[in-house]
């Protein structure tokens, strides 16, 4: 398989096109999710990288007043859909791989479930705090940071493993994707705190970056800038999510931290039902393409979130 950076290198300054995934619901197949892939594949994605969703705590009442912790996963499957993915459209799979929910040997099997599939690119993150608790515990003998999940990562790549005491066993070979954010982490203290992690995963080996989403283009440029003037040169892949509906106008900013362009504000205000505030995220998010795609990025990332009617449309707009 090919490597992301490798993609971005052989496009010769070309913007690529590319999507995220998730899992279904546990119970549902996964004809759905390939039926939203398949027009995407129009645009010639070179990876579609699949998200990875932990587990999940709920509590069920006994007969005797009794509470029962139950440990569930809502959406299992990554490595199944990546395998799915490669075997249906011939693009290479880039699964999520997370802190949360692992320990480090957990991790290790993970990675090389991986490596047998051939799948040579990974996104490596923290993760979210398992629910419903709001805040991140790592598993006992986990990582608690990326950083660390992406030193685990560069020392497989040097045939060091967990346990092995001899020579070096064979390296795998994974190209590692972190993921950053122009506007912070809602967690962060505050941006020079999560940029400072930012470079440190960088240091330690991550060969790409993907950031959050955002809908003020000048978040991305501004951070690009703040990066390459500190040396953190490694390509960075904007991520994009066009508004779907007048709802989405409160609620991504208070789970995202984002700033709101107040044109976009306004627009949306204005509409009268979702389907006009979707048209006016295609619209929105066709112009903030163009002008990425004008500044040279690499690729053009979309957070699908399992529909791909309006990412279709603004990818006509473009390529």
């Amino acid at each position: 398989m090919t490597k992301i950076t490798d993609y971005i290198q052989q496009a010769n300054g070309k913007t690529l096109f590319s999507i995220e995934v998730i899992p279904p619901v546990k119970g549902n197949n996964i004809n759905e999710l390939l039926g939203n892939i398949e027009p995407l594949m129009d645009f010639k994605p070179p990876f579609i990288d699949v998200t990875y969703h932990r587990e999940e705590y709920i509590e069920k009442p006994l007969a005797d007043g009794r509470i029962q912790q139950i440990v569930t996963r809502k959406r299992p499957g990554t490595i199944g859909i990546c395998a799915s993915i490669m075997h249906r459209f011939g693009v290479d799979a880039v699964p999520h791989v997370l802190c949360g929910g692992f320990t480090k040997d957990e991790t290790e099997d993970f990675l090389m479930d991986l490596h047998y599939l051939g799948i040579d690119n990974v996104l490596v993150l923290r993760g979210d705090p398992a629910k419903p608790y709001k805040t991140f515990k790592p598993k006992t003998n986990g990582h608690a940071y990326a950083s660390e999940l992406v030193e685990q990562v560069v020392n497989m790549n040097k045939g060091q493993y967990l346990h092995e005491e001899v020579e070096p066993l064979a390296p795998t070979g994974f190209c590692i994707g972190v993921a950053a954010y122009p506007e912070k982490h809602f967690e962060a203290v505050d941006f020079d705190t999560d940029f400072d992690y930012l470079k440190q995963k960088v240091a330690l080996g991550a060969d790409y970056i993907v950031t959050q989403m955002f809908f003020d283009n000048s978040k991305y440029f501004d951070f690009v800038q703040k990066c390459r003037a500190v040396g953190v040169n490694v390509p960075i892949i904007p991520g994009l999510k066009p508004l779907s509906t007048k709802k989405q106008l409160g609620i991504l900013p208070k789970i995202f931290y984002l700033h709101m362009p107040q044109d976009l504000v306004k627009a949306v205000e204005g509409c009268e039902n979702d389907a006009q505030a979707k048209q006016v995220g295609i619209e929105w998010c066709t112009q903030q393409c163009r002008e990425l795609m004008d500044f040279g990025v690499p690729v053009l990332h979309f957070y699908t979130m399992g529909k791909s009617d309006n990412i279709y449309k603004i990818a006509s707009n473009l390529f």
